[in-house]
């Protein structure tokens, strides 16, 4: 069955009935025609500002004119062309295709079974070091060039099995218009993602991707740990991550001030120059943007990190930082019996060791239960002949 039919540059193209993708502002369409381009289409009638915005969009070449590895897709799913109904009315907008299994949201290498499903023996943890290098370099190559994401989550940027990063929405990113001088805000947030400024109504900025771009690291690099989860002490169960955001109380930076599940990823697995930057980003840089670590700070950071990374010895899949004696995966499988980085097909060490079984195993067991009837029995027969001599 085929969907709604469009103009693509006044050329008609037939979508499929059922979107990819489909959300409260719009939904993604694939062209039956063409698998290597999708149709976003608004929900509601998108206006005259949207149009402009779009129109201009297609004149600029954003984050173009440096080498790329040759398997690199796109750093940004960048509009290509306008999609209008036959009538002439603006609907929506083509972009290039970014989907599964080549492509899937980063939202899913923060849980274990969705790392193992999409990434097999690659997703350790040295390879979400090097997403986060990724995700660092890509804000701030836009922050170079004056574009703020502005809504920024593990939802709209997707990874390919490279750990090369696309960011999806971009036509809800703020920018200058370079030819006309006209600005295009961001309208579009995240409340897990959104800095304090952002949830006030304040306009999205290169500090508000930081603060995104912290958390999103923070939770690559701790198993999808979100930093201001847990539930505040001095609040009730119903506050959200975006309520402790807004209070400016993270478990990262006031332990005793939150309680957390059993399982969250101590943040001391981060090694001391990204912990320091965390602490940073959600202490002092809640509140204040200018005390938060830039996409730079992060990208420095992590360059350093990434030829430094250990090998567990003892099972695959395990990779940590320098800064640790000893394996933290490890220790977390025999914690709590889930491995994050393998499929367990045999049980964990225990996090205390058993007392050892005798050796010689079942016939050493038996004889020496044997024995130790034939001693009663002959204390017994003893007792038996004092009392009859007595």
């Amino acid at each position: 069955m085929t969907g709604p039919a469009v103009l693509l540059d006044g050329e008609p193209v037939k979508l499929a009935d059922r979107p990819l993708k489909a959300g409260g502002q719009a939904a993604v369409f694939p062209v039956i025609s063409n698998e290597g381009i999708v149709v976003k289409l608004y929900r509601e009638p998108p206006g005259a500002d949207q149009e402009r915005r779009l129109q201009r969009m297609l004149t600029m070449a954003p984050l173009g004119g440096r080498p790329t590895h040759s398997s690199q897709p796109p750093e940004l799913a960048w509009p290509t062309q306008l999609a209008r109904s036959p009538s002439g009315q603006f609907l929506g907008y083509a972009m290039p295709k970014f989907g599964e299994p080549e492509h899937v949201q980063l939202v899913a290498l923060f849980g274990r079974s969705m790392r193992l499903r999409h990434f097999p023996q690659r997703a350790d943890w040295r390879f979400l070091l090097g997403i986060s290098w990724n995700l660092a370099f890509m804000a701030a190559r836009m922050h170079q060039e004056h574009l703020v994401i502005g809504d920024f989550s593990s939802n709209n940027v997707v990874v390919d099995r490279d750990g090369f990063v696309t960011f999806l929405d971009c036509d809800s990113i703020a920018f200058t218009d370079p030819g006309t001088s006209e600005y295009f805000p961001c309208l579009m947030q995240t409340a897990d993602y959104s800095a304090p400024e952002r949830q006030k109504g304040s306009p999205a900025s290169p500090a508000t991707d930081d603060f995104a771009l912290a958390v999103l690291i923070y939770q690559l690099l701790t198993g999808g740990n979100h930093p201001f989860g847990g539930v505040r002490r001095d609040s009730d169960s119903e506050a959200t991550v975006a309520d402790n955001i807004a209070a400016s109380c993270s478990y990262v930076v006031l332990p005793q001030q939150v309680i957390v599940p059993r399982g969250v990823i101590d943040p001391v697995v981060l090694p001391p120059s990204l912990l320091e930057l965390a602490r940073e980003a959600f202490g002092p840089g809640v509140l204040n943007p200018a005390a938060r670590p830039t996409a730079r700070d992060w990208l420095r950071a992590l360059n350093a990190e990434r030829s430094r990374v250990q090998v567990c010895p003892d099972r695959p899949g395990h990779t940590y930082g320098s800064h640790l004696q000893s394996c933290p995966w490890c220790t977390h499988t025999a914690a709590t019996g889930q491995d994050l980085f393998n499929e367990m097909t045999t049980a964990p060490s225990p996090a205390y060791p058993l007392a050892p079984a005798p050796a010689g195993g079942l016939q050493t067991r038996t004889a020496l239960i044997a024995i130790s009837i034939t001693v009663t029995i002959l204390v017994v027969l003893l007792l038996i002949a004092l009392i009859a001599n007595s």
